[in-house]
């Protein structure tokens, strides 16, 4: 107890220290795992590739800096935040690395208790049920996680327009040369003055334009992110629909083995009445009969939960979640896939994840002309129209006067030479997570492309070798069993073993049905069906 109690003072007491009110630097920047505020700035399609390079604003500390510091004609007085329209909005980049939301998880169908294969293996349901392609339709239509995160691209088309912002001019009057009481021959002063002034900002460097390729690009990378949050997304429909799948089957299993240990008790009982067989194998019979049918109403109620997972990332009401009718199969009837070489050259073209990072590379390097233009400071013209100065207390008269004039900030020093370095290193970064990342999807497509080659073998070889036998078996016993030959412990074991291996092929072919759809999703492309 004292050894939890210490872990969670520590835990609070680093906490403490790395509060905003008490940090001196800048906080740790992991994936922390916590969902996105609701309404904040954080993107809910996650960490963009190639945002590390800086924002869209202009230099840190300058919003309040102004370009002369003494008063008159020749001072805009022009803070240099209006050389950037944009410096406290940009694309919205999530620094913390919070992950999109994840699906709910599904569960998986229960494979246990007492199952025969039926005549016909599958029943593929309605004509009218849901198939794959109509409940992947739906998904991208209807699911509420994939319309959150879609106005991520709309908000990034606001950046472009906040980006393309034109400063405004600036419109300065003063007062100078205001005396403590009043000018006289007595009290000689200069003349109390009265300036009015506009000053216009000129992106010489071209700030604005690169403005916009940034906040351009930042979008590019947000809609190939979106095109990886469907993927994902559907690889999730993808679990639930077999779900739904194998349960159904798993229902059609034990409902024929019901029907068969219905016929061994019925057999059993004319043994009993002909003095062929015990109380004892007829209360055995019975127990296996009850298993059968408390397997049949778990099996039920799995298919319903399983319903229940479809609806939800369907967005269906509950009430319409029950009455749900898929049709689709397990069985895999089609040609196998392409050669690996092929389906690897395929993902490393088109999956989203991988055109995101080669999309933030480009971005990447728009911020590094970014960077480049925000070396210069704008140039600033000045136009003064109206000065009045003020000689009645010297009895003469009081003249008007215009004036014009630029200020021109010297490029001496390059006032961003941490931006620029650290706008091209993250180029080189994005670079790097690029390669990972294609090394990373090359290893999933070869893994993925053994488990299908792996479960087909194995669906083909229990179909071939395994099944025929077992059911031969148990045939064979039961004809035994029937003629009194072998008592009903004999014929139990045999079912028991039949049992197995129906459950081992049921488990199996779900499993290579899952492989195939795993497939489609590492590749980034629905290539089976």
């Amino acid at each position: 107890m004292t050894r939890h109690h210490s872990r969670w003072v520590s835990i609070v007491a680093l906490a403490w220290c790395l509060a905003p009110g008490r940090a001196g630097a800048q906080g740790p920047t992991i994936d922390t795992g916590l969902p996105p505020t609701p309404g904040g700035n954080s993107s809910l399609l996650g960490d963009a590739p190639g945002a590390g390079g800086g924002a869209l604003g202009n230099l840190p500390g300058n919003s309040a800096q102004y370009l002369a510091s003494r008063p008159g004609p020749t001072a805009p007085h022009t803070p240099t935040s209006v050389t950037n329209p944009t410096a406290t909005a940009g694309p919205t980049e999530n620094q913390m690395g919070i992950a999109a939301p994840q699906p709910q998880p599904t569960p998986t169908a229960p494979l246990y208790g007492s199952l025969s294969l039926p005549e016909v293996i599958e029943d593929e349901g309605p004509m009218d049920g849901l198939t794959l392609d109509l409940a992947i339709d739906h998904l991208v239509r209807e699911s509420l996680d994939l319309h959150a995160k879609f106005y991520e691209i709309p908000q990034a088309q606001a950046d472009i327009l906040n980006a393309g912002l034109r400063a405004n001019p600036v419109f300065y009057a003063d007062s100078q040369l205001v005396p403590y009481g009043q000018y006289s021959r007595n009290r000689p002063g200069g003349q109390l003055q009265y300036d009015v002034n506009i000053s216009y900002p000129f992106d010489v460097s071209h700030k604005r334009q690169a403005r916009i390729l940034v906040a351009t690009r930042a979008k590019r990378v947000l809609e190939a992110q979106y095109q990886d949050a469907v993927r994902t997304s559907i690889d999730g429909l993808y679990g639930a629909f077999v779900d739904v799948l194998a349960a159904r089957q798993t229902v059609r299993y034990t409902q024929k083995s019901l029907e068969g240990l219905d016929r061994v008790l019925s057999v059993t009982h004319l043994l009993y009445e002909k003095d062929q067989a015990t109380r004892a194998d007829v209360n055995r019979v019975k127990i296996q009969r009850e298993a059968a049918q408390i397997a049949l109403l778990d099996a039920a109620e799995s298919l319903r939960k399983t319903k229940r997972a479809l609806a939800v990332l369907l967005n269906l009401p509950p009430t319409e979640a029950d009455a749900i009718e898929v049709r689709g199969s397990t069985l895999d009837r089609v040609p196998p896939p392409p050669p690996m070489d092929e389906l690897i050259q395929i993902a490393l073209a088109i999956r989203p994840d991988l055109v995101s990072f080669r999309l933030g590379i480009q971005r990447a390097e728009a911020d590094v002309r970014l960077a480049m233009a925000n070396r210069f400071t704008d140039v600033y013209l000045l136009y003064q129209p109206y000065t009045y100065q003020n000689n009645q207390p010297f009895g003469e008269k009081s003249p008007t006067s215009w004036a014009l004039g630029v200020t021109v900030p010297l490029p001496i020093y390059n006032r961003n030479q941490g931006g620029i370095q650290r706008a091209k290193l993250n180029v080189t970064q994005t670079q790097v997570q690029l390669a990972t990342l294609e090394r990373q999807t090359i290893t999933d497509v070869q893994q993925a492309v053994k488990e299908y080659e792996v479960t087909w073998q194995a669906v083909r070889r229990i179909e071939k070798d395994v099944l025929p036998p077992a059911k031969q078996v148990l045939d064979d016993t039961y004809r035994l069993y029937i003629g009194g030959e072998v008592d009903v412990v004999i014929y139990l074991n045999a079912q028991r073993d039949y049992n197995d291996v129906v459950k081992q092929y049921l488990d199996t072919v779900v499993r290579h049905r899952r492989s195939m759809l795993a497939l489609n999703t590492v590749l980034g492309q629905r290539i089976l069906p």
